[in-house]
């Protein structure tokens, strides 16, 4: 195995909201969701992703988390689709948070906070509460569907951040949960 790990921080869903989301998405009345679909064992919405890892940053930024994380556990509750880079020409389709998005903001930047000082670069990009469904290559326009796709009326109770390993071969990837800080 190599030293280094693709590792990022996120909250995992729960198996009852990973269950009741995948039988909502495959519903034979709602629109297909094009692309290829982000296989619902590997649902979960990113806080800060760390990249290629050592041991040692593992550990600091594991260290750094315990001490940064001073929230209460919080619910989330989601909506409907939404698309990166935009609908009219999406490459990721995506299920919204409506609730709790500003609790996920808080804990984001906390994770920010732990990675930079546990030695990361700071990310440049703005966070987006979001849950990825599929990617679409090449790009499409899912105006229509963002347009008509109900929301999701499941929720989230929200406890703690996985520190997750990105797996990558033979064409899939496979996210492996590898420590995790409680709220």
């Amino acid at each position: 195995m190599s030293s280094e790990r693709r590792l990022f921080l996120a909250v995992a869903l729960d198996d009852d909201s990973r269950h009741a989301l995948a039988a909502f998405v495959s519903r034979e009345d709602l629109p297909e969701i094009p692309g290829r679909r982000v296989p619902p064992g590997n649902w979960h919405i990113t806080l800060r992703f760390l990249g290629r890892s050592t041991q040692l940053q593992q550990e600091k930024v594991l260290a750094e988390l315990d001490q940064e994380l001073v929230h209460d556990p919080f619910l989330i509750g989601f909506g409907g689709l939404g698309t990166f880079p935009y609908p009219k020409k999406a490459t990721v389709v995506w299920l919204a948070v409506a609730a709790g998005g500003d609790d996920l903001v808080d804990l984001a930047v906390s994770c920010e906070r732990a990675a930079v000082a546990a030695g990361f670069d700071p990310e440049e990009r703005p966070f987006h509460p979001h849950l990825s469904l599929a990617r679409v290559r090449p790009a499409q326009n899912l105006t229509a569907l963002v347009d008509e796709y109900p929301p999701f009326p499941g929720r989230l109770h929200v406890d703690a951040v996985v520190l997750y390993e990105s797996i990558t071969g033979s064409g899939t990837t496979v996210y492996r949960e590898l420590d995790r800080v409680g709220l």
